[in-house]
């Protein structure tokens, strides 16, 4: 037994919580760095705040660390925030099993050999009751990019999106539900129940006010992300929603329906978000409306259109938002258009399909610019850097591949992906491609070095990867499985 655990010990219940509380930021204000360092270092200071008062309060005291007064050393904080990040990564875990502690911390940390880790790790050994103790480190490290897992949905995650100011995130389930969490503590802050449908589409207004979901039967819903309260429903669908986008003022929605086994609804409606009418009615496609992207000056909208059922409307159109007129039809594609994007000034449009290949049309004229070959199968994914000067794909081929917009050269191919690339989406900075992938994994590219050794694999999901979302400053990504 330490002697913190002693110490502790010895003290009446109410004087033990409140010393597990206070007494990290009365050594961080009282500049005591060492005491600070051996504290959160301490394997029973660790255990007996987790179990007492939560394990976000101590993820809280690490940060007490890493203030420039404190003036701990390069290597003791690096030791530290190895640490912290064990703590956020299995946060969801002693969220319901406090006891886990011991078992955590080895799966994790046991591969890093600073002499305060290790040391941790033999005080965790010695816990003297019943527990399983892994021999390898066998869980993710926090070395690596994932932060946290948020648990709560009974079944798949169909989409996730992250309010403006990176501090909620929101996903919707086949459970019915959709969630609202918080993005720094992990902490479940809401759940919307009595859908009576799937929950297929989230997205989140620029204004970061209004959360905006599509249900199976085609209904949409509109909620106030502060009060939590349901604003509205739209009806008009007759079909699911399978794609939607509010344009970048954030005054119009449009939603993409259809059936892969009725064209009845293939539709495009757009909304006025303010009075809550339809504004128009998008008729044109044969079947169903599988991707949306609107251009940065909220004046149209593309539309990618197919099925596997192979109803021949293998096509992009492009419509002007503000008379609902369709102004081209893109034609080109073999098979379903599964994903478009438009580049940053509006220029051009990337799309990829089931056909096996990415094809960069010019915005203003509809005109073919390039077809992009290589991949070897369907491609499901498509994101564009925030320079518009490269394009990444994802593929049923298990790969990504990176494309220079400008001449339509592939510069490199990341290979990696047991099962095929799911979802594919660049960070802000330009620097980092996070991949989705159905052998329940996401990976960190590194676009500037172009080498595989410098990314790294998210394990952790029991299930495919089919939805992923970054932050506005780049720095953390969030799955769905």
């Amino acid at each position: 037994m330490s002697n913190f655990r002693v110490r502790l010990a010895s003290m009446p219940p109410d004087r033990q919580r409140c010393t597990l509380k206070v007494l990290p930021r009365t050594l961080a204000e009282t500049l005591q760095a060492e005491r600070l360092h051996r504290l959160l270092a301490d394997f029973d200071f660790i255990d007996a705040k987790v179990s007492a008062l939560g394990v976000q309060p101590l993820i809280e005291d690490y940060d007490l660390a890493f203030n420039p007064d404190v003036l701990l050393s390069g290597e003791k904080a690096e030791t530290l925030r190895l640490i912290q990040g064990a703590l956020r990564l299995s946060a969801h875990v002693f969220d319901k099993d406090t006891t886990q502690l011991a078992g955590q911390f080895l799966g994790r940390l046991m591969s890093f050999k600073a002499p305060e880790i290790q040391a941790m790790l033999e005080q965790a050994r010695q816990r003297k009751s019943n527990w399983l103790r892994p021999l390898t480190p066998n869980l993710i490290s926090p070395d690596g990019r994932l932060l946290r897992t948020l648990i709560g949905h009974t079944d798949r995650v169909t989409a996730v999106a992250i309010t403006p100011n990176g501090k909620q995130v929101v996903s919707a389930s086949s459970d019915k539900t959709l969630k609202v969490w918080n993005f720094e503590t992990g902490q479940e802050l809401k759940t919307f129940t009595g859908h009576t449908d799937e929950v297929y589409e989230v997205t989140v207004t620029p204004d970061g006010k209004w959360k905006i979901a599509s249900l199976a039967n085609g209904t949409l819903k509109i909620w106030d992300l502060k009060t939590k309260e349901e604003l509205f429903t739209l009806k008009d669908h007759t079909w699911s929603v399978n794609a939607l986008a509010v344009t970048p003022d954030g005054k119009r929605l449009i939603s993409g329906s259809g059936s892969v086994s009725d064209s009845w609804d293939t539709i495009l409606k757009v909304w006025d978000l303010e009075t809550k009418e339809e504004l128009f009615t998008l008729k044109g496609h044969t079947d169903r409306i599988n991707a949306v992207a609107v251009t940065p000056d909220s004046k149209r909208v593309i539309s990618g259109s197919g099925s596997f059922f192979d109803l021949d409307d293998n096509t992009l159109k492009i419509w002007n938002l503000e008379t609902g007129e369709e102004v081209v039809t893109l034609y080109g594609h073999h098979r379903e258009v599964n994903a478009v994007v438009v580049t940053p000034d509006s220029k051009q449009v990337i799309s990829g399909s089931s056909d096996n290949t990415l094809k960069i049309w010019n915005l203003e004229t509809g005109e073919e610019v390039v077809t992009l070959y290589g991949h070897r199968d369907r491609v499901n994914a498509v994101a564009v850097t925030p320079d518009g000067k490269l394009a990444i794909s994802g593929s049923s081929d298990n790969t990504l591949k990176v494309w220079n917009l400008e001449t339509g050269e592939e510069l490199f191919t990341f290979t990696g992906d047991a099962f095929s690339v799911e979802a594919v989406a660049v960070t802000p900075d330009g620097k980092r491609v996070i991949s989705g992938s159905l052998d329940n994994t996401l990976k960190v590219w590194n676009l500037e070095t172009a080498k595989e050794k410098d990314s790294c694999t998210f394990t952790g999901h029991s299930n495919e990867v089919i939805t992923v979302a970054v932050t506005a400053d780049g720095k953390r990504v969030i799955s769905g499985s």
